[in-house]
């Protein structure tokens, strides 16, 4: 008889569980005293919480502020090695140029030494010529070409004008003489041609 009381009482709290209640056998105020003890509690709980979820957010703004000045590092370390190998990259151009123009020199010697000792004009004329056309084969191989002006329309962009003179209608703005010859490499003008300039 006993044991049926107990399940009887066990089945009532689980009945006013059920309904809602949270203390089913509590009954006056010191169950309104449980609820407020119940409910701050919740708020301690609550609390403590706050300050969890505001760590997560510094922590990921750490691990982004970080990332940041290793990309900046990374960043600033590729533009020094680039313009290192830019740098080296002009120099070993320029050397290149001047290896290439080194023969030229030594036939220029040469041709100096040669002159001394004979007499033969002809013979040292030819020499010149040879040496000259060495150099500008050089010159091409570079990319380096001549800008051709004579008797062409006067160009700005490639020709420098020193002088105008009436040449007649058919001359006008037309190249009538090159005083120093232009270069230019590829579309780079080296020097720009000094030219007169028919009116």
């Amino acid at each position: 008889m006993k044991s049926n009381k107990v399940e009887n009482q066990t089945l009532d709290e689980k009945d006013a569980v059920k309904a809602g209640d949270d203390y089913p056998n509590c009954e006056g105020e010191p169950c309104a005293n449980m609820a407020e003890d119940v409910s701050e509690e919740t708020d301690t709980v609550a609390e403590n919480e706050g300050p969890a979820e505001e760590e997560a957010p510094k922590a990921e703004e750490v691990d982004w502020k970080d990332k940041y000045i290793r990309l900046q590092a990374e960043f600033d370390n590729f533009r020094k090695r680039t313009l290192r190998e830019k740098m080296a990259l002009i120099e070993s151009g320029g050397s290149d140029a001047w290896k290439a123009v080194l023969p030229v020199l030594d036939d220029m010697e040469r041709a100096i030494a040669a002159s001394e000792k004979s007499e033969d004009i002809a013979a040292l004329r030819e020499g010149e010529k040879l040496i000259y056309n060495k150099f500008i084969d050089i010159l091409r191989q570079k990319g380096v070409v001549e800008i051709e002006a004579l008797d062409k329309d006067f160009d700005a962009d490639l020709q420098e004008a020193v002088a105008r003179f009436d040449a007649g209608k058919e001359k006008s703005g037309k190249v009538i003489d090159v005083v120093q010859r232009g270069y230019k490499m590829g579309e780079q003008v080296l020097r720009y041609a000094k030219v007169v300039v028919g009116e």
